[in-house]
């Protein structure tokens, strides 16, 4: 399982030397790679149908607690077989889509990458490793929603996206924390054996506020769903695959995990059934009024999510065998209509639903396709999605009778609103007369077309035989995510009963309601005149604020003066030491510490104090060169004296080089500043001296401290025998300091990179204006 997971990483990391190969007619081939890690997980269907679970652990960083554990069992097992799946037709597609763009390799290092971070977070056992991947997706999803580079909306969608799911993810990581450390272990699975040890505990509800926070905000459940509309800017390959099967439900993959964990409490049920609720009412609604077709699929996708969110929520093995169906079955009808939606949009040139119709008539396999998608939208008999939602209304059926009605209400309203939207996306732009306008254009490439068409016949092939999918993949996930068995198979017909009536009543008024109410311009903007309600106004409003205070705050703390920056570090340094040593009190002058006072100290001090002294005073900038260097010579001959020849050097080293590169740009440099009038120069003169006033009265108490050899000791006897090494310094930065020193060689690599680009960085005349 680890070689399937960094297979992504390392294609995207091949990507940058083969990129110019990618970008031509062999960029099909990228498509094997998650076709062959398809075809690798399929092989565990057997396994998963016969009970069996599978876990490889490897050590990585264990006095962490974060070691490469990865699970696979029947939740797992259907996310990979969708993330790998679909993925291999959003490759072939996007080799279409994306036919002689300047970056495809680039467009595929990022999709290759974040294939593999949600490959990663779905088989983690560990929550660090869980989290390490949770943050890759919002990383990699960054990029790709962002693909557009060069426009301002696509710019601000993948901002607001990574600022959205990144919050989110800060307080996820404090929550699985908080849970790890409550059970006692870091391993999901073993999180379960202690799940009352963390329910019965006092922070079990500050760990389900922030375990939510990381969901809602993944899988754009209400008030954080504006920024999956948004990012809709991104190339429609993306749309398709972030928001139908993958980065959207990334969250629901997390309360299905940590359901055995957490779930099952009254705070749980009440806040994801209340969330959730509200979140697939008003997204199905609002999905009625939008004319753009990406709109329309955002929207719809946001519910959905909802809808999820809700069934997990419930709890009951019937609502959680609805969710493992539902999973699929929106992962299936939303990528083909995303997909469908992306060829209307590469062909015509608009995503107007209005503006749309007729388009069977010049490419009928896309129609089919669309077809498909929008019956298992609205559960029509025969598809998958019929199944689905009789799952949805069973569930809500089964609950205690008050709630059994209200729960049903919702869910009946939002399937009715579902069904008009998915007719909107799938039926409306292709019924009706072709516009003349429309009337020469052909059949797109197969690599566009043939992916929707075989998402579309799959659900429907799934709806005829339920079974393909039953006991090999949706009950395992379901049972799974409840922790138990569960036998209820899938069945096409259950009888003349309640929830078939309820389904029926779904399809008659969503399709009446298609017919009565057509999206327009008008509708849209009636809709819009209630932005400023809406959580997103409320955000960029907050946004503007947060970006006013920055604004002031860096204006006043980092003005660009080092002058200021010195005095600020300076002042603040010398005020925490002092408050320190007023409540420690300054020590009695013991004159017996201090070692006799020779007359080169004397000599070397009154040269260095002279030096000062010059500097400070002279107008003359080569002079005060001359000065400084004086004064670093001196701290040189005070350090020989005091027997540290190795600082001496190092001193030496320092100064003499800082005065042959001051001399060299001497004349370069601009002239001394008159900043300084009186204020200023009796600030500064306070300052110095009270920060040396610090350094003197904190050497005093150093001096007072009995002199421990332990330390010492430690690193002299285990220098070599731990670290091989005889350099204790050298050891102490490299072994026993070796995660200091890795940040330290992290960022200067990063400045490398930095210098390294704008070497490299050609600039247009006109960009340079």
């Amino acid at each position: 399982m680890l070689a399937a997971v960094l297979s992504g990483l390392l294609v995207s990391l091949l990507l940058v030397p083969l990129g110019k190969v990618m970008r031509g007619p062999y960029s099909v081939l990228i498509s094997i790679l998650p076709l062959a890690l398809f075809i690798y997980f399929l092989s565990y269907v057997p396994g998963i149908y016969a009970g069996e679970t599978y876990s490889v652990s490897y050590s990585w960083v264990p006095s962490l607690g974060l070691n490469l554990d990865f699970y696979l069992d029947g939740l797992s097992l259907l996310f990979t077989l969708l993330i790998t799946g679909i993925g291999t037709l959003i490759f072939l597609y996007a080799s279409a889509y994306l036919e002689g763009h300047p970056f495809l390799d680039r467009f595929y290092g990022y999709l290759s990458l974040f294939m593999a971070a949600m490959l990663g977070m779905v088989l983690s056992d560990n929550i660090l490793l869980l989290f390490i991947f949770w943050e890759l997706t919002s990383i990699s999803s960054y990029f790709l929603i962002g693909f557009n580079n060069n426009q301002s909306a696509s710019r601000k969608s993948a901002l607001v996206a990574l600022g959205i799911t990144g919050g989110g993810g800060y307080l996820l990581l404090a929550g699985l924390i908080l849970a790890g450390n409550l059970s006692g272990t870091f391993s999901i699975q073993e999180m379960v054996n202690s799940s009352s040890a963390i329910k019965d505990h006092a922070l079990y509800g500050l760990i389900l506020l922030f375990v939510f926070a990381g969901a809602f905000t993944k899988s754009a459940q209400f008030p954080f769903h504006f920024w999956l509309p948004g990012a809709m800017k991104a190339p429609t390959p993306v749309s398709a695959y972030l928001h139908s099967a993958t980065m959207v439900k990334a969250g629901i993959f997390l309360l299905a995990r940590m359901f055995p964990v957490l779930g099952g409490t009254i705070e749980w049920s009440t806040t994801l059934m209340i969330v959730g609720g509200f979140t697939m009412v008003y997204a199905a609604y609002h999905a009625l009024f939008k004319t753009d077709l990406k709109g329309i699929l955002a929207y719809t996708t946001i519910s959905a999510l909802g809808i999820l969110v809700f069934l997990i929520g419930m709890g009951t093995e019937a609502s959680l065998l609805a969710a493992s169906v539902f999973i699929l079955v929106h992962a299936l009808y939303k990528a083909t209509l995303f997909l469908v939606t992306g060829i209307i949009d590469h062909e015509t040139g608009t995503r107007d639903v209005t503006k749309l119709s007729g388009l069977r008539k010049v490419m009928m396999p896309v129609a089919i396709a669309a077809l498909l998608a929008a019956l298992s939208s609205a559960g029509v008999p025969l598809t998958l999605g019929f199944v689905g939602k009789d799952l949805i209304y069973e569930a809500t059926l089964n609950q205690p009778e008050t709630w059994a009605v209200i729960l049903t209400g919702l869910a009946l309203l939002t399937n009715i609103f579902l069904v008009c939207g998915g007719f909107f996306a799938g039926i409306q732009p292709f019924s009706g007369p072709l516009p003349e306008s429309y009337s020469k254009l052909g059949l797109p490439s197969p690599k566009l077309w043939v992916p929707p068409l075989i998402l579309g016949l799959l659900g429907l092939i799934f709806g005829l035989f339920p079974a393909w999918v039953d006991a090999g993949l949706l009950l395992p996930a379901a049972q799974s995510i409840a922790n138990t068995a569960i036998d209820a198979p899938l069945k096409i017909w259950h009888g003349f009963n309640l929830v078939l009536l309820l389904s029926v009543i779904t399809i008659v008024a969503g399709t009446t309601l298609y017919i009565l109410f057509r999206p327009s311009n008008a509708k849209a903007a009636f809709i819009r005149r209630f932005d400023k309600l809406s959580t997103e106004y409320l955000f960029n409003s907050l946004n503007r604020i947060f970006v006013q205070l920055a604004a002031a705050y860096t204006t006043y703390w980092h003005n660009g003066y080092l002058r200021s920056y010195l005095f600020k570090i300076l002042s603040f340094a010398a005020i925490i030491i002092a408050i320190k040593l007023i409540a420690m009190g300054i020590p009695p002058l013991d004159m017996e510490l201090i070692s006799p006072i020779s007359v080169y100290e004397v000599v070397v001090t009154a040269i260095l104090i002279a030096g000062v002294f010059l500097t400070i005073l002279t107008p003359s900038r080569l002079t005060a060169v001359v000065g400084t260097s004086v004064i670093g010579y001196s701290i040189c001959l005070l350090f020989i004296l005091y027997s540290a020849p190795d600082l001496a050097l190092t001193q030496f080293t320092i100064d003499t080089l800082t005065v042959v590169l001051f001399v060299l740009v001497l004349f370069r440099l601009p002239p001394f500043l008159k900043f300084a009038n009186r204020p200023t120069k009796i600030r500064d003169t306070t300052l110095a001296v009270g920060f040396g006033a610090v350094v003197a009265i904190t050497a005093l108490h150093v001096l007072h401290e009995p002199v421990t050899k332990n330390i010492t000791g430690f690193y002299g006897d285990n220098a070599y025998r731990l670290a091989k090494g005889k350099n204790v310094v050298n050891v102490i930065l490299v072994d026993f300091r070796g995660l200091d020193t890795m940040f330290e060689i992290v960022v200067l690599s990063i400045a490398a990179i930095g210098v390294y680009s704008l070497l490299k960085l050609r600039i247009k005349p006109s960009d340079k204006e």
